[in-house]
């Protein structure tokens, strides 16, 4: 159950990520979100209705001021760079890149301008997603579950929450 309730609260952070940008430069409402993701929609459907609940959240809803468009690659990885450049095509204001780093690449491949907005489970710095936390670059910025340098402050947290708690000999 916890770990269904983390998931729908990162999604929902997604789906905030995906619009927050937009809101805060002051642009016209989000027309069309590209959703790119190596997944199929079933594996995702808790996570694209708690992604959909985030952006109504902030006054985005599908089918009066946004549209979405999903491009599923049924774990066919070498579809997602011609998927990712049908978003492009289609004239998409943003891509939210799901499902791994693979989605993630191929969205930043397609277009140097359009926003592409990213949940990782990797560190992105590491694996050459953007050039550091503080300032990704380019059109590219996200989530990152997995970030090294924010391991000490996730400790630190930890041990401010459960005082008592000790290092294991192990």
């Amino acid at each position: 159950m916890a770990d269904m309730r983390r998931r729908k609260f990162i999604t929902i952070l997604g789906g905030m990520t995906v619009a927050w940008p937009l809101v805060t430069h002051g642009q016209q409402p989000v027309k069309k979100i590209g959703f790119l993701s190596v997944s199929s929609p079933k594996a995702h459907a808790p996570f694209v209705a708690a992604f959909n609940e985030g952006l109504k959240e902030i006054g985005f809803i599908e089918g009066q001021n946004l549209a979405i468009e999903y491009s599923w690659a049924e774990g066919k990885f070498d579809r997602l760079p011609a998927m990712a450049a049908d978003l492009i095509r289609n004239k998409v204001d943003v891509i939210a890149a799901m499902s791994g780093d693979v989605s993630i690449r191929a969205a930043k491949a397609a277009s140097s301008t359009i926003p592409v907005i990213f949940i990782t489970g990797s560190d992105p710095v590491q694996t050459g997603l953007v050039a550091s936390l503080a300032r990704p670059g380019g059109n590219i910025t996200g989530f990152s579950m997995i970030a090294n340098e924010l391991m000490a402050k996730r400790f630190e947290i930890l041990s401010e929450l459960v005082p008592k708690l000790e290092q294991s000999p192990y």
